[in-house]
């Protein structure tokens, strides 16, 4: 009799099957949570139609709001996965809803915020034209802003010729552009109204109690200027853009009146600028209780007018044509430097703004004698040299020193320079000790609470601020540059990630945000502002201060720059 023994199974054999096995658990498991989000994708779309079909719930907020939050939840746990783009155009579409019944400005944002979030995002979403058209609708049916919406109609015509949304669009440019230009033959001129900005908030002032307007100041070049009127307090304003007048041989003007106000004991009445612009700025007493200043205007295509807080401020920035010349005096004629140089076409000249400075000390570090202004300016510095080297640009700083600049100033001093690109560099703080990592934001409407609180401690104000700054944002971003910035916000935090991880452990990635800051507002190149870090942090804050550590982010931010430049690069022909 024979007894047949087991055949020994080959160790190779065994190793293939466990690794199969693993292999084939971890599908499943990936399977289910992709099935998990489709499933929970699906629920908030179920909700949101039956909320849609009952009169009685539309009318409660929280049921809104529960949607809402239904769909970003899908979103945050995926943002790369099947589902994000849906997840984040019903999340506009959701906050759309909303505000037909509620009426708030702050919802309608939030759609705007989210349509244009979900375009940058994900452009080649089959869903891009219908964001594309709700902002046009939105532009023009509810903040009756043709202008915005016209761009947005022609975006789709030009980007997305096979979309379901390309003839609606079509017939929509048409039908603007038919009005627009039988409105421009009945008036040739620019409509003489008083404006009241939308952001001005209620203020009462005490009877024969009026608040000082303090100093005029101004910025320019020859195709932009920023003017600031400081005042003690925060005052109701109106402003009107005044036409040429030969019979009284007045130039055309642009006045703002300044409410419960007076001329301050030290105030200039008379600020000559004379630049391509403007002749110059004048104040008076214009009524007992209104301070007018008026600007004699000898060319001006657009400008903007908006008010800042702590301490209260309107900034008002003109544009117009003008010969550009170099700022250190020669024209802008290019020298023949390095190849780099030549790789850079457009991006010629970069302004790096360190935060802070003087009595502003920024955000306190952990440990005893660390600021952010201290650090900030150390890597700027740095950043500036290795940009030199590195892209041949000309590299101009808002301060090299310990000094205090206001956080409109940080602006004008880019846009005054003809910069191509402006970064903002900073250092963060929570008040959670464990928070730590690095983060890029570009201007834009805040989409969530720690966006506005770092965007509130960096404007030194309040949350309630930024909501109110966010009102009339949409206003200020109509010009601006905000799909390159986030194009150079990506390029910039990627490479600063993957510099990082390349030769530190616990790097955090906290990705990029958008947030209203004031010292990216009214900046005419793409513009970022760079959290390099939290000095609230105890790993963080020792790093920050490490002369090598800070090399290897100025590294990471110039290989951003890098790939920035060769995105944007425009094809030899």
């Amino acid at each position: 009799m024979t007894i047949e023994c087991p055949q020994k199974i080959p160790l190779l054999q065994i190793c293939c099957s466990a690794i199969f096995l693993f292999l084939f658990v971890s599908l499943l498991n990936g399977c289910a949570h992709a099935a998990t989000i489709e499933n929970d994708y699906f629920s908030a779309v179920r909700s949101y139609k039956k909320l849609l079909k009952s009169p009685t719930q539309r009318k409660y907020r929280e049921n809104w709001i529960n949607i809402v939050n239904k769909f970003r939840a899908v979103y945050n746990r995926h943002p790369k996965g099947r589902w994000a783009d849906n997840s984040l155009f019903m999340t506009a579409k959701t906050y759309r809803g909303l505000y037909r019944y509620s009426g708030r400005k702050r919802d309608i944002q939030q759609a705007l915020a989210y349509y244009q979030r979900m375009i940058n995002r994900f452009p080649d979403s089959v869903l891009a034209d219908d964001a594309l058209f709700a902002l046009a609708e939105i532009e023009l049916k509810v903040r009756k802003q043709e202008q915005a919406s016209l761009k947005y109609y022609k975006l789709i015509v030009s980007r997305y010729p096979k979309a379901d949304h390309y003839s609606g669009a079509r017939a929509a440019i048409a039908r603007l552009s038919s009005a627009r230009s039988t409105t421009k033959v009945r008036n040739d001129k620019k409509p003489e109204r008083e404006i009241k900005p939308k952001t001005e908030r209620k203020t009462k002032a005490k009877t024969g109690s009026l608040v000082d307007v303090t100093r005029l100041r101004f910025w320019s070049n020859p195709t932009y200027t920023r003017i600031v009127i400081d005042a003690k307090k925060e005052i109701p304003y109106s402003y009107r853009l005044l036409n040429k007048d030969p019979s009284i041989q007045k130039p055309q003007r642009l006045y703002v009146d300044l409410k419960n106000t007076r001329v301050g004991p030290k105030l200039s009445t008379i600020v000559p600028i004379r630049d391509n612009l403007l002749k110059g700025a004048r104040a008076g007493q214009h009524t007992r209780s209104s301070v007018r200043v008026v600007l004699d205007i000898k060319t001006i295509d657009t400008f903007k007018v908006f008010s800042l807080y702590n301490p209260f401020r309107i900034v008002i920035d003109i544009n117009g044509k003008g010969t550009i010349t170099d700022q250190d005096g020669s024209p802008g004629i290019p020298h023949p430097q390095a190849l780099a140089r030549q790789l850079a076409l457009n991006v010629n000249r970069i302004v790096i703004d360190p935060g802070h400075g003087g009595k502003d000390p920024g955000a306190p570090g952990c440990y005893k004698g660390v600021v952010e202004k201290d650090i900030v300016l150390q890597v700027s510095k740095k950043l500036g040299k290795k940009i030199e080297a590195e892209l041949g640009c000309k590299v101009y700083y808002t301060r090299k020193s310990d000094r205090f600049l206001p956080l409109e100033e940080r602006t004008a001093i880019a846009n005054t320079r003809n910069a191509d690109l402006f970064l903002s560099i900073h250092a963060n703080a929570s008040m959670r000790k464990g928070a730590y990592g690095i983060e890029t934001y570009f201007l834009n409407l805040a989409t969530d609470n720690d966006a506005i609180m770092v965007a509130a401690r960096e404007n030194a104000t309040s949350a309630r601020s930024i909501n109110d700054l966010e009102m009339i944002l949409n206003d200020l971003m109509r010009h601006s540059k905000i799909n390159e910035s986030s194009q150079l916000a990506v390029c910039v935090q990627n490479a600063l990630i993957q510099q990082m991880n390349r030769n530190y452990s616990g790097i955090r990635n906290l990705g990029v945000k958008q947030a209203p800051f004031y010292v990216l507002l009214g900046a005419e190149m793409p513009s970022v502002l760079v959290e390099l870090g939290f000095v609230s942090h105890d790993k963080e804050c020792k790093r920050l201060t490490m002369s090598k550590y800070q090399d290897q982010l100025v590294n990471g931010i110039v290989d951003g720059i890098r790939r920035y430049i060769k995105k944007i690069k425009a094809p030899v022909i």
